[in-house]
């Protein structure tokens, strides 16, 4: 007797769990299946490094994720998110701004977001900065894109030695004629 018990149970739990059998519920149920799955997928696909970021005494790294149906689009939009918190870990601030509009009622919650974040890093020179890794995934017909960024610091940073080094010399060629005016003028 607890055993056809316990089947009637299981059985209606299972019930329960299935798909709806109204074909517009089944619809909805199925999307919001999709969409679980797709972000069980992403988070499934994601290196290691997305969630522990290496460290580094002579590196910044950060890391950008993005999802798009055009592969390039999808690799410039990860790239630009890392770009901006290497910024930001350098100390620099990123131009970024938001709008969230919400809105519950009963079982729907509809979303609206907007972003829009300015690349631009004026108060912090990031040359040098370097992709360390990329992974990219189909989910579905898109395609996501995974990135890790570093910036060297100090001497590991090879491009902003070479750059400070040209504008001390351009500082040395512009002060040199100065200074030999000055001499003249005397």
């Amino acid at each position: 007797m607890k055993n056809i018990i316990a089947l009637a149970v299981v059985a209606t739990l299972a019930a329960c769990s299935s798909s709806p059998k109204d074909p517009y519920e089944r619809r909805a149920y199925e999307e919001r299946e999709r969409q679980t799955k797709s972000v069980e997928i992403a988070i499934s696909n994601a290196p290691k490094w997305m969630t522990e970021t290496p460290a580094s005494d002579s590196a910044v790294f950060a890391t950008g994720s993005a999802v798009s149906t055009d592969m390039s689009m999808a690799d410039w939009k990860a790239k630009m998110f890392a770009y901006g918190k290497i910024c930001i870990a350098a100390g620099g601030k990123v131009s970024q701004q938001g709008k969230v509009f919400m809105q519950d009622s009963g079982e729907t919650n509809i979303e609206t977001s907007e972003l829009a974040i300015k690349t631009m890093c004026p108060s912090v020179d990031i040359t040098g900065t370097e992709i360390r890794e990329i992974k990219r995934v189909a989910e579905g017909n898109r395609y996501r894109t995974y990135v890790l960024v570093a910036l060297p610091t100090g001497d590991a940073n090879l491009l902003q030695k070479r750059k400070d080094k040209l504008a001390a010399t351009k500082r040395a060629e512009n002060r040199s004629v100065e200074a030999f005016k000055e001499l003249d003028e005397q």
